[in-house]
């Protein structure tokens, strides 16, 4: 008998909403599926039906955290006064977001070692990544940064507010540590940035 497609969807989200508290808790080595199914009321079959495995379930899982982070850093890049300053307020939104313990746990820590960096890398260049560069083309081309290489400037940024991400959710005030982090990267980035003569937004 043929599941319907709702019903199907809805077990599909289940298990991914159910393994990522599991994932998150325990790590994805010490999570167990067996814990996860009874959790989501569904059969091991629907897990493998879906996922095709363990590791099918948590590259979804970190599918969705990383088009959730997405979507945070949209937001509030867009909500910004002016280009540049949607840049930096879209970087430090996603070092908010990132040290949430389930971004935390799931994007930066075990995504790599699980999936594997090429994998990991293309999920994060999908999501996070792209929205990033696509910004700094947008920049450039408008005359506000330096005209350096686009794809290496993604790159450096992304992989050091990846790293700064994690040395701010080990801090004993993670508050003061982003703090101090946004300051050094506005001081990095006002060098990438293209001087006007203008009293204002110079």
């Amino acid at each position: 008998m043929r599941v319907p497609k709702e019903k199907s969807d809805a077990t599909r989200e289940r298990l991914i909403t159910v393994a990522r508290e599991h994932f998150t808790q325990q790590g994805y080595a010490a999570a167990a599926t067996e814990e996860i199914v009874q959790q989501a009321g569904v059969t091991r079959g629907a897990l493998y039906h879906h996922f095709g495995s363990k590791q099918g379930l948590f590259r979804a899982v970190l599918e969705a955290v990383h088009s959730e982070v997405g979507r945070r850093v949209v937001a509030a890049a867009e909500a910004a006064g002016d280009p540049w300053q949607a840049l930096v307020t879209g970087s430090a939104a996603f070092l908010e977001v990132a040290t949430a313990p389930d971004v935390r746990r799931i994007m930066l820590l075990d995504g790599p070692s699980v999936l594997g960096w090429s994998a990991w890398r293309e999920l994060d260049a999908r999501y996070s990544m792209k929205e990033l560069r696509d910004h700094l083309e947008t920049l450039k081309e408008a005359g506000i940064l330096r005209p350096v290489s686009t794809d290496a400037l993604t790159c450096l940024l992304s992989g050091a507010m990846n790293e700064v991400a994690l040395w701010i959710a080990e801090q004993p005030d993670p508050t003061l540590a982003l703090s101090d982090t946004m300051a050094v990267l506005k001081v990095m980035m006002d060098g990438l940035r293209v001087r006007t003569n203008r009293k204002t937004g110079s």
